[in-house]
């Protein structure tokens, strides 16, 4: 009877599941050599497991990369990889809200490089510590660059004159 109950709790898990298993830990191994070296350094890495993702950096060799690869795959096969994914998964979501950022800004760009005063006026309304006469001549040059069909040297510095009002004070939405 006790062998009987025992088996009933025991679950089989399939090839499948077990080969996708598999392949998410390959693809972890393949997102940590791709890594720059100051994101790796911040990552939660027993030195070992450290040691063999910086050798693996150094061999330009396909097939020996490829075996290093694995061995890399194997070592995480064997370790709890919870700490590891969520510090990748938040890195993932910085990544996602400063290029979400920076296409705001974009927008706020282009929709005063296209629109009129009012736009401006409503950015000004919206945004406090802004330099009212800095922004209207970058704009006002922008504008002169585009209909003379020259390089955007003005649109690339009311640009970064945005990402640094968003940086002080977040731009309104649009």
């Amino acid at each position: 009877m006790n062998e009987s109950s025992t088996e009933n709790n025991i679950q089989e898990v399939s090839k499948s599941q077990l080969k996708r298993e598999a392949n998410e830990i390959l693809d972890l191994a393949k997102k940590l050599l791709a890594m720059p070296e100051a994101t790796l350094k911040g990552l939660p890495l027993q030195s070992d497991l450290r040691e063999e993702v910086e050798f693996a950096r150094g061999i330009r060799s396909h097939g020996a990369r490829k075996r290093q690869l694995m061995t890399i795959a194997k070592l995480l096969r064997n370790r709890d990889t919870t700490q590891l994914l969520e510090a990748i998964n938040n890195l993932d979501q910085k990544n996602r809200q400063m290029n979400a950022r920076f296409h705001h800004v974009e927008a706020w760009r282009d929709r005063l490089l296209e629109g009129d005063d009012q736009d401006l006026a409503e950015l000004l309304d919206n945004s406090s510590g802004i330099n009212v006469q800095g922004l209207r001549q970058l704009i006002r040059n922008a504008k002169k660059e585009a209909k003379l069909n020259k390089p955007p040297a003005a649109a690339r510095k009311l640009f970064k004159f945005l990402r640094e009002a968003d940086e002080r004070e977040p731009l309104p939405p649009l």
